[in-house]
């Protein structure tokens, strides 16, 4: 055999992974292997792989007789739509996938490569957790990859595909990157798997129950977009890197074509209910201001009392936060405020403009609230906004009440254009509640204490239950009609193009984690 022949022989062993057995089973498990699911990633013919034949220094408990090329990771880089991309993809038909020192080695390489490049990076995760034989080594390498994940943070995107199992430390790299997406059934995420919890808490549960799909995407948020299959997941990652741009030095890319259906002008304002009281769903009134069909929705299934997500306008990537109505009447609670804390943050950090759409009756009291740190966690939403410099327009469709209209997005925390409906209303508080603490005395001394206090109610109302008193002082830019809503967003994000804002100079800020 000539040395070409070798060097061809050995690729072909290092693409077989853990050979053929192990890629049945992987296949039966309705999963594609580390390989098939790079290719179906990247553009056709775009992949170069580094460290092909790389192997592991172990040889404790056998492990110098089990040695396979790659060492249970593909790394390398590739496109997707013509635009650079690193990758890496962890083979569980290779030692289950399991982290060494020389696979750690490998991510590293690439996530280095990525930051000094400019470019995303893509993990696609499906391991058993650190390499055990090989000890504190395996658990060294996973500090290396959280370093990076770290330092890379804001830099470049970072998007983790969940494909199969993520337990212990392995979750902390996923974690730390910019979006999660999992795919049902076959992935799972936790810190301790279903027999820990039995022995410590007593708990029986399942691995689905306890980190799935479902779980992480309703529960603990920790999941951002759900897939049914390891294609679908893909196919959400290839479309998500459109709405990004490479690095945080560059904008997004821009579609050459957008379609916008016109009749969404005269349909935007027939959304809202006569009776201020009664429930819409907000994605209509986003879904009339922004491109046809553009809105990829982040943390769908988390928090529904707000809605974050991407979208375009006239071709241009937004991000956009917006109370919704149809749950919970649109509060702030401590999930609401997380998630779209977190979604903010990114969208400054990787120079997407903000669109907010606001109607927010308040903070959700109770008890359970408060001393889960509702005000610490209400002020995530708070940092976020104050510290986000990019372009920033506020549309108040209703309720804009006490501090949670502060919150989202108002001018005094630096809102660039703030409109508001004739529909909204800009107060401390309802006319009801209002009307109860500044009419007190005179109610209670009424002879009909109801037709007092619907009197006074109706005469605070009149005063701040509409957009004019704050337009007055200059708190709102405009008072618009909802068919306005769209040209005057555009306008808007056009004279802000060149929006040029620094914050003071400074390490970093504390945000109250």
């Amino acid at each position: 055999m000539d040395i070409n022949e070798q060097l061809i022989e050995r690729r072909k062993a290092s693409k077989k992974g853990g050979g053929e057995a192990r890629i049945e089973k992987q296949h039966s498990q309705k999963k594609l292997t580390a390989r098939e699911r790079i290719i179906s990633l990247l553009d056709e013919g775009t992949f170069q792989e580094i460290g092909m034949f790389v192997e592991h220094r172990a040889t404790s408990f056998g492990l110098d007789k089990n040695k396979i090329p790659g060492d249970g990771v593909i790394t390398g880089y590739g496109r997707v739509h013509g635009r650079l991309i690193y990758v890496f993809s962890q083979d569980f038909t290779v030692l289950g996938g399991s982290l060494s020192e020389t696979h750690a080695a490998k991510i590293c390489r690439v996530m280095d490569m990525a930051l000094k490049n400019g470019a995303p990076l893509i993990g696609l995760n499906d391991s058993g957790g650190a390499r055990i034989q090989e000890g504190v080594v395996s658990l060294s390498g996973y500090a290396d990859i959280f370093f990076r994940n770290t330092r890379a943070s804001g830099v470049i995107p970072q998007l983790s595909v969940i494909m199969g199992p993520c337990a212990g430390g392995a979750v902390y790299s996923p974690a730390l990157t910019d979006f999660v997406v999992m795919v049902e059934d076959t992935s799972y995420m936790f810190v301790t798997g279903p027999n820990v919890v039995k022995t410590v808490t007593h708990e029986e549960v399942t691995s689905e129950d306890l980190g799935g799909a479902k779980a992480h995407a309703e529960k603990s948020g920790v999941n951002h977009f759900t897939a049914g299959n390891d294609v679908e997941a893909l196919k959400k990652v290839r479309d998500l890197l459109t709405y990004m741009p490479q690095n945080c030095n560059e904008l997004a890319p821009e579609p050459t074509v957008f379609e916008y259906n016109d009749s969404k002008r005269s349909t935007i304002g027939t959304i809202l209910p006569e009776n201020n009281t009664l429930p819409y769903d907000i994605r209509k009134v986003i879904d009339c201001v922004i491109d046809d069909k553009s809105l990829r929705e982040v943390h769908e299934d988390y928090a529904k009392n707000i809605v974050v997500g991407f979208a375009r306008i006239e071709g241009k990537t937004i991000g956009v936060v917006a109370n919704q109505p149809a749950a919970l009447a649109g509060v702030l609670d401590i999930d609401a405020s997380r998630k779209g804390a977190r979604f903010v943050r990114f969208c400054d950090a990787f120079n997407i403009p903000l669109l907010v759409f606001e109607d927010v009756p308040g903070f959700l009291p109770g008890t359970d609230q408060e001393w889960r740190g509702i005000i610490t966690h209400g002020a995530k939403l708070l940092y976020a906004f104050s510290e986000a410099t990019v372009p920033r327009i506020t549309v108040i469709t209703r309720k804009a009440y006490g501090g949670a209209y502060c919150v989202m997005n108002s001018k005094s925390v630096g809102a660039d254009l703030s409109f508001a409906w004739p529909t909204s209303e800009i107060a401390v508080m309802g006319a009801k509640g209002a009307a109860e603490i500044i009419f007190r005395k005179e109610i209670a001394s009424a002879e009909d204490a109801a037709i007092k206090h619907k009197e006074k109610e109706d005469e605070y109302a009149e005063m701040f239950a509409n957009p004019y008193r704050a337009a007055e002082r200059g708190i709102i830019d405009e008072v618009i009609l909802p068919e306005e809503t769209r040209d005057k967003v555009i306008a808007g994000f056009r004279m802000l193009e060149n929006k040029a804002e620094s914050l003071p100079l400074k390490k970093h800020g504390n945000i109250p984690l």
